[in-house]
C-alpha cells in the first residue's frame, strides 16, 4: 500500500489505499518509515510524498485508530524520519490531509496542494494529543495563534486559506501536482547528496 519509485536519485513514496481514503496501518506506517531510511541510505536528493486519489490521507485508520494506532510512536518515527532527511523533502497534497498525516507532511521542507484540498487535525474532539512535533512545527509555519485554532478549536481550512497563513507553499491543478513537484526537485537531483545536505543545515 506503499510505492516506492526511484527516479535518479528523486524517490517519490505513495500512499495507495484510495478505497479507504488512503488511511495509515501500523504496516503502512512502517513501511514509510523503512522507504524514508532506503532513500537517505541510497544517497536520495529528494523526496516526494503523495497519494492516490482525491484524499491524501484521512490519518489512522479507524479500526488500528480503536486497537491503539492513534497513540503510537510510529507517527513521530515517521515524521522524525522526514524532518532528519538530509535531501529536499516535498508533500505533493493531491487531497486532504487529515489527522496524523499532518506529521509527514509539517516535516517536509515544501507542501504543494491541489486547490481541493481540505486541513483539519481533530485531536481536541476525539481526544488525543497531536504527534509531539506537530505543535511546534505547524507554529513555526503558520504562528501559534492559528495553530491553536487548528489544533485546539477544530478549524477546517481550505486551500487558499492554508495557501495564505504559510501551511502550503504553492497550489497546482490535480493534473500537474506532480510535474510542478518534481520541478521543484530538479536543481536538487543535478547535485551531490553532499551539497544538498550541506545548504539544507544552513537552514534553520
Amino acid at each position: 500500500m506503499i510505492h516506492v519509485h526511484d527516479a535518479g536519485g528523486v524517490w517519490t513514496l505513495t500512499l495507495d489505499r484510495p478505497d479507504k481514503a488512503n488511511s495509515l496501518t501500523a504496516l503502512m506506517l512502517q513501511d514509510l518509515c523503512d522507504a524514508v531510511d532506503a532513500a537517505c541510505h541510497a544517497g536520495a536528493r529528494a523526496l516526494v510524498l503523495t497519494g492516490r486519489g482525491k484524499v491524501f490521507s484521512a490519518g489512522a485508520d479507524l479500526d488500528e485508530a480503536r486497537a491503539g494506532l492513534a497513540t503510537s510512536g510510529l507517527w513521530e518515527a515517521l515524521s522524525g524520519r522526514v524532518a532528519a532527511a538530509p535531501c529536499l523533502t516535498i508533500a505533493a497534497l493531491n487531497g486532504t490531509l487529515a489527522g496524523g498525516a499532518f506529521g509527514m507532511a509539517l516535516a517536509c521542507d515544501l507542501r504543494v496542494a491541489v486547490p481541493q484540498a481540505k486541513f483539519f487535525y481533530p485531536v481536541m474532539k476525539l481526544g488525543f494529543l497531536p504527534q509531539p512535533s506537530d505543535p511546534a512545527r505547524l507554529a513555526a509555519l503558520v504562528g501559534p495563534a492559528r495553530a491553536k485554532m487548528i489544533l485546539m478549536a477544530g478549524a477546517r481550512i481550505d486551500a487558499s486559506e492554508a495557501l495564505s497563513w504559510g501551511l502550503v507553499d504553492r497550489l497546482a491543478e490535480p493534473e500537474a501536482l506532480m510535474q510542478d513537484a518534481t520541478a521543484l526537485t530538479q536543481n536538487a537531483a543535478a547535485a551531490s547528496g553532499e551539497h544538498v545536505a550541506a545548504i539544507k543545515r544552513m537552514i534553520p
